[in-house]
């Protein structure tokens, strides 16, 4: 019995875990999005204003604010789904796993997100990395089981890796 509670403590502190991820790239995504829409709005009311008014035909403020105003438009769709797929956060090793990876001996964690790829985080004093589900290494980790292997070949060779747990 106790120690089915310890099992039971281990999986309740990852999900702990897990949620304290996704709540930290939820910010940083919310910030993200926050100042990307204010640069849009200001972009696009900045298209609008008399000041860009072409003097002649060779001025090409208007155009080149409206392409401005057009990629944040963009960045601002990319980022609000990025936004919604963090929130769908499914329980397997896909978007929004936690797994804990073993590389020469080496044990460390990977967050796989749709977004913030390269993103360190700590939890817990611990070391977090996000990881793109469209990286190499995101590409190769999705729908593996623990105790899985795979391998990734690297410039300086191949990096063999182990996962170890997935919450």
């Amino acid at each position: 019995m106790a120690r089915m509670n310890k099992l039971i403590d281990q999986k309740k502190n990852k999900m702990k875990e897990k949620i304290i991820i996704l709540e930290m790239l939820k910010s940083k995504m919310k910030d993200q999005l926050r100042e990307a829409e204010t640069a849009y709005e200001k972009t696009a009311e900045y298209t609008k204003s008399e000041e860009l008014r072409a003097e002649s035909k060779y001025d090409t403020r208007g155009v080149e604010a409206g392409m401005l105003a057009g990629a944040q438009k963009k960045r601002v769709d990319e980022l609000k789904q990025d936004l919604e797929l963090l929130e769908e956060n499914k329980k397997d090793i896909q978007l929004g796993s936690l797994v804990e990876l073993e590389m020469n001996k080496i044990k460390r964690k990977y967050f796989l997100s749709s977004c913030a790829g390269g993103t360190m985080l700590e939890i817990k004093g611990e070391a977090v990395l996000v990881i793109s589900v469209f990286s190499p290494m995101g590409i190769e980790m999705i729908g593996l089981k623990s105790q899985d292997s795979f391998t990734l070949e690297m410039t300086s060779g191949n990096r063999d890796y182990t996962v170890l747990n997935i919450s």
